[in-house]
């Protein structure tokens, strides 16, 4: 139900449970997980995550939640928040490919990429508010991507958000036509995993630690690790490199 090719310097994962939805059971959060473990500890530069069929991610398979105890539902978030903590734990630039609709935890996915472009076809939801079951854990991300009006009216609402305001609230970063959709992937990564490996690595797990945090506390963090790989191989190399007006080679 999940497909990884590697290309180049690129690993890409895609859902592939079009009949489902791409809904998030536990086998197929299982696969996800698996796949960007695996993803993580390659010596790739950036992850794509897309999906086949008209919708990107219907959220939860409800199928698998209605079978389960308080218990069982527990477990099966408990999963999903694994997976989209570790989305943002590997070392690679990590960028959601939407060409459909994109619904809760659907939606959380996108959130939870460091960066995502979508077709203007595509959608965005939290549609629990409008139901019986509201979309607490989706709402984690998107608030802190969209802010606390915008998210209020989605969680509230349910309604679907199309691409364009999705860029505009800051839930996504372009909106093109479905034509241009791979061709704005690749070039947004390309320009998104330049320079240092390694450098890039710890400013991706450094932004989201001070994330959302007090601005002290954000300096307190940011300053020890920028003052720590101030001495790493590839700070050096990119200082020499500028000082010696050359390009830079570099070691990682």
């Amino acid at each position: 139900m999940v497909d990884v090719a590697r290309e180049g310097s690129v690993v890409r994962i895609t859902m592939n449970r079009a009949a489902k939805r791409n809904a998030l059971s536990a086998e197929h959060l299982t696969e996800l997980l698996e796949a960007f473990r695996e993803a993580g500890s390659s010596d790739a530069a950036g992850i794509v995550l897309a999906a086949e069929g008209p919708v990107f991610s219907a959220g939860h398979d409800f199928a698998d939640v209605h079978a389960r105890d308080e218990e069982g539902v527990r477990l099966l978030l408990e999963l999903c928040t694994v997976l989209m903590r570790t989305i943002q734990s590997v070392p690679q630039v990590v960028i959601a490919r939407v060409q459909g609709l994109a619904t809760a935890a659907g939606c959380q996915l996108v959130a939870s990429c460091d960066l995502a472009v979508a077709s203007l076809d595509a959608g965005f939801a939290l549609p629990g508010g409008k139901a019986g079951w509201f979309c607490h854990t989706p709402a984690v991300p998107v608030a802190r991507s969209v802010g606390r009006k915008r998210l209020m009216e989605m969680v509230l609402t349910g309604d679907v958000v199309d691409a364009q305001t999705a860029v505009e609230w800051g839930l996504i970063n372009r909106a093109v036509p479905a034509a241009s959709l791979d061709a704005e992937v690749d070039s947004l990564l390309a320009r998104a995993t330049r320079g240092s490996r390694a450098s890039k690595a710890v400013g991706k797990r450094t932004i989201y630690a001070q994330l959302d945090r007090p601005e002290i506390d954000g300096y307190e963090i940011a300053l020890a690790v920028m003052a720590e790989t101030s001495q790493s191989p590839s700070a050096k190399e990119g200082r020499a490199s500028f000082l010696e007006k050359r390009s830079p080679v570099w070691p990682d």
